[in-house]
């Protein structure tokens, strides 16, 4: 029989019982009324009772925390499903978010609670650290990218940190879940590279392809400036939208080297011309220039989307007949297939070309913008020479 009493030090009543294995525990009740404190003491004992029996579960602990809470307090205990939960936070998150990105936290909640089956109707606090790690390894069997593992739990961390706070659970249970580590370089999933035979195909096709209508644009409209798009991402490494949108400013003839300004690092970026690149923007000088974009049909248009500028592209590579690997699918039963050869294996194949003919590390990441600190100012001739090396040493295409 459990019994209570008070500490000289603390106004509330601590409780002795006896524990599943017989020992005798003391712990304080919170409680300053003996009658209440009494009640806490029997609970407890009658856990221990049934931990004991093997008869503990956590739908029996529940009833008895709700027992004692109601009888102490007068309130009852509170029981959120999991799946309640979820699916109101994600209400909140339409108003609150963007479209795109409500339709991500949707696609992640419901494939979760599809992994929980029947769980999901149990009491958010009965979500474990176990339950978590058991969702990361079955996305990791269904061959999902790692960065994409890490967005589903990153994403599931949200709504149990609100539920942290408001006091349905003492802790997170994400939180105690480590993501899929970095795969080893060759399971990895990363782009693969263009031969200079391609890219000259790839080319020669962009001019001919007349399917397709990015912005209401025929794609073949488009078709000359997607030439030269290609050719500079394969003669200076720089991105999609970086190459799309640039202006003529960028372009020093004069001092043989174009200099932009990466969209997505804000880093100043100094890339000599490769011969070809040069005769290409040699033979389209003209007059108007400064603000100009050299590729004005693609200019200003988004890269993502059924009409975005990445897909305009892969239309091109499957006219070309130029197919990679399928290396995963973008988060979401509805989420595209992501290639091994995309626009982004241009910079890939600028950077692996360079590497191939013993240019060293330091000198591919100043090229690539991947240095520490933006470049203020141009390099200086001195400079310069070791860089226009490394580009030359970037196999021409040969083409026309």
């Amino acid at each position: 029989m459990p019994n209570v009493f008070k500490r000289r030090e603390s106004p509330f009543y601590v409780c002795s019982y006896r524990d599943a294995n017989g020992r005798w525990l003391k712990k304080s009740t919170k409680q300053r009324d003996r009658v209440k404190a009494l009640e806490v003491a029997l609970t407890l004992e009658r856990a221990e009772a049934a931990a004991r029996a093997g008869t503990l579960t956590q739908a029996r602990a529940r009833e008895l925390v709700s027992e004692v809470l109601e009888r102490t307090t007068g309130e009852s205990l509170v029981v959120t499903p999991v799946e309640v939960w979820l699916r109101d936070w994600l209400r909140d998150t339409q108003i609150s978010k963007s479209a795109a990105t409500h339709r991500k936290y949707s696609s992640t909640v419901e494939i979760f609670l599809k992994h929980l089956g029947q769980k999901a109707k149990m009491n958010i606090s009965a979500v474990a650290p176990r339950d978590l790690a058991s969702f990361r390894d079955y996305l990791i069997n269904e061959k999902r990218h790692p960065h994409t593992v890490r967005d589903f739990l990153k994403i599931l961390s949200i709504p149990f940190n609100k539920a942290r706070r408001q006091g349905l659970i003492t802790s997170n249970p994400v939180e105690a879940v480590e993501g899929p580590s970095r795969l080893k370089a060759d399971e990895s999933g990363e782009k693969d590279v263009f031969t200079p035979a391609q890219v000259a195909r790839l080319m020669e096709t962009a001019v001919a392809t007349i399917d397709g209508k990015p912005d209401g644009k025929p794609v073949y409209e488009a078709g000359a400036d997607w030439r030269g798009v290609i050719l500079t991402a394969y003669l200076t490494g720089a991105r999609l939208q970086d190459v799309c949108n640039m202006t003529w400013n960028a372009v020093d003839l004069p001092g043989r080297v174009i200099v932009y300004t990466s969209r997505k690092t804000g880093k100043k970026t100094v890339v000599p011309l490769h011969p070809e690149l040069e005769t290409y923007l040699l033979d389209r000088d003209s007059p108007d220039k400064g603000e100009a974009f050299l590729f004005s049909k693609l200019a200003g248009c988004g890269a993502s989307g059924w009409h975005g500028l990445s897909l305009q592209f892969a239309k091109i590579m499957a006219k070309a007949k130029i197919t990679g690997e399928v290396l995963y699918q973008r988060q979401g039963e509805r989420g595209r297939t992501v290639n091994s050869l995309s626009f982004h294996s241009l910079r890939h194949s600028f950077n692996s070309a360079m590497a191939n003919a013993g240019v060293s590390q330091e000198l591919r990441m100043k090229l690539t913008g991947h240095a520490d600190g933006a470049t203020n100012a141009l390099y200086s001739h001195h400079d310069l020479e070791p860089l226009r090396k490394a580009v030359e040493s970037i196999p021409g295409t040969g083409s026309k």
